[in-house]
C-alpha cells in the first residue's frame, strides 16, 4: 500500500527522523492558511508547494514549487491542486492532485554548503535480508545514478536476526563523506529511518533527497513510502492512510470483492483460480504471442456469482480482446466451474462481445468440456495447456 509524502513522513517523526514540517492543504484557502501557521512555528520565510500523488519525479512534472510570499502560495496551489501531474511514475495521462504540502524551506544560508543523498530500505529478496541503500547523489533518478555511475551506490544489508549495528551506521556515514556533527546526526538517522522501516511494517522506505543542511543538520526532505499490504491487520492506524483515489478502479474494485486482481497492459484478460497457475497462465498468453491484459486469481471458487463479477471486472478494460479462463479442479469441480461460466455467460447477455476460451484440467475435466461445447455458447474449450494457447491464436487471428 502507497500513502503520501506527508503520511510518510508522519511515520518518521514518531521514530524521531528529522524531517522537512509541512501542513497538508486541500485548497489554496488551506494552502495561505498552512503558510501562515507553518512561518508562526518554524520562522520559515519561504514555502515549499509540493504536489501530493502516488509517484516520484513530481518536480519534473511541475508539482513541486517555491513560493517567496503568500500571493504565490495561494496562486501555486491553485495551479497544482486539480491539474493532470504527468511523472516518468505515472500513467500516460498522469494523476488528478487532489492535496498539496505546503512544507518549510530547509536550504536557507548558513556555515557551509547544503548537500543532497540518496538513501531507501527494502528487502532484498535473493539473500532474505533487509537492505539499505544510498549515495552521494541525491536528487537524482537513482536509475540513472545505478546506470551511469554505478560506483557512486553503496549498500549496507542487514542480519535481520540482530538489526542494525551501530558500526553500519557510522559507515554509512563516512561512505557519504561526513563529518563532525553531520557525521553524529546522519548516525542517528539511520538508525531511526530503520526503526521506523521495521517498526510500521513497510516494504520499502525512499528519501530522495536526505538533506545536509546549512547548519549540519540531517533530515527527510521528502519520504516515498510501501506498507506490505499483508500487515495491515496489526497497523491499523496506517491501513487508514490509504487514498483510493490514487489507485486503479478496476482494483480497487476487485479488491472490494476479494478477488486478487492486478490491471497489466496487454489484451487477453486471465480468469484463474491461484496464483501459479495465473503465472503460469501469463506465460501461456505470451507463448501464443500475445500479452496478458491482467493477473486475475478467482480463488478456490468459482462458482456462477463470482465467474460473473470476475467477468464484469475483467470486461471494464478496454483494452482486453479476448479471455482466458484456466481453472484446475481439485477442491472445486471442473463441472461445477463449467456450469459457473455458462451460467454467468447467460446472464450477461451481450455484456460480453469477446471470445472466451476455457481451460479446465482436473477432477470431471472431460464432462466440463462437454457441457461448455454442448452449451450453444460460442465459447472455445480446452483441456491441455497446448490447446489453450492454440485456441487463444484461433480467438484472435
Amino acid at each position: 500500500m502507497n500513502i503520501h509524502e506527508y503520511q510518510g513522513k508522519e511515520i518518521l517523526a514518531s521514530y524521531g527522523v528529522r524531517v522537512q514540517r509541512g501542513i497538508v492543504a486541500n485548497s489554496p484557502v488551506e494552502a495561505v492558511a498552512a503558510a501562515k501557521q507553518l512561518t508562526a512555528e518554524t520562522g520559515t520565510g519561504w514555502h515549499v508547494i509540493k504536489a501530493q500523488i502516488h509517484a516520484g519525479g513530481r518536480g519534473k512534472g511541475g508539482g513541486v514549487k517555491l513560493a517567496k510570499n503568500l500571493q504565490q502560495v495561494e496562486e501555486l496551489s491553485e495551479q497544482i491542486i486539480g491539474m493532470m501531474l504527468k511523472t516518468p511514475q505515472t500513467p500516460p495521462e498522469g494523476k488528478r492532485v487532489h492535496k498539496v504540502l505546503i512544507a518549510e524551506d530547509v536550504y536557507y544560508p548558513g556555515e557551509s554548503d547544503t548537500k543532497e543523498f540518496y538513501m531507501s530500505v527494502l528487502l532484498n529478496r535473493a539473500k532474505a535480508r533487509n537492505m539499505i541503500m544510498y549515495s552521494t547523489e541525491g536528487g537524482m533518478d537513482i536509475e540513472e545514478v545505478a546506470e551511469h555511475t554505478p560506483h557512486l551506490i553503496f549498500t549496507e544489508e542487514i542480519d535481520p536476526s540482530i538489526g542494525l549495528q551501530g558500526f553500519q551506521a557510522r559507515r554509512i556515514a563516512f561512505n557519504l563523506g561526513l563529518s563532525g556533527n553531520a557525521f553524529k546526526e546522519m548516525v542517528k538517522f539511520v538508525d531511526s529511518l530503520y526503526n521506523a522501516y521495521v517498526g510500521s511494517d513497510a516494504s520499502m522506505f525512499e528519501i530522495n533527497p536526505v538533506l545536509k543542511t546549512s547548519d549540519n543538520k540531517i533530515m527527510a526532505v521528502d519520504a516515498k513510502v510501501n506498507i506490505d499490504d499483508n500487515s495491515l491487520y496489526r497497523q491499523p492506524k496506517y491501513a487508514d492512510m490509504r487514498d483510493i483515489r490514487e489507485e486503479n478502479p478496476i482494483e480497487v474494485e476487485a479488491k472490494e470483492a476479494g478477488l486478487n486482481y492486478v490491471d497489466l497492459d496487454g489484451t487477453v484478460g486471465c480468469m484463474v483460480n491461484g496464483a501459479g497457475l495465473a503465472m503460469a497462465t501469463m506465460d501461456l498468453i505470451k507463448y501464443a504471442g500475445y500479452e496478458p491484459a491482467n493477473f486475475l486469481d478467482v480463488g478456490g471458487t468459482a462458482d456462477a456469482k463470482r465467474v460473473e463479477l470476475a467477468f464484469r471486472i475483467i470486461l471494464k478494460d478496454p483494452n482486453v480482446k479476448a479471455i482466458l479462463i484456466n481453472i484446475f479442479g481439485g477442491i472445486v469441480r471442473c463441472d461445477r466451474v463449467a456450469q459457473g461460466v455458462v451460467d454467468a455467460y447467460k446472464n450477461m447477455g451481450d455484456a460480453i462481445k469477446v471470445p472466451i476460451i476455457v481451460r479446465l484440467q482436473g477432477t470431471n475435466a472431460e464432462i466440463a468440456k462437454e457441457l461448455i461445447d454442448n452449451s450453444g455458447m460460442p465459447i472455445l474449450s480446452a483441456v491441455q495447456f497446448q490447446e489453450a494457447a492454440d485456441q487463444v491464436k484461433v480467438a484472435l487471428s
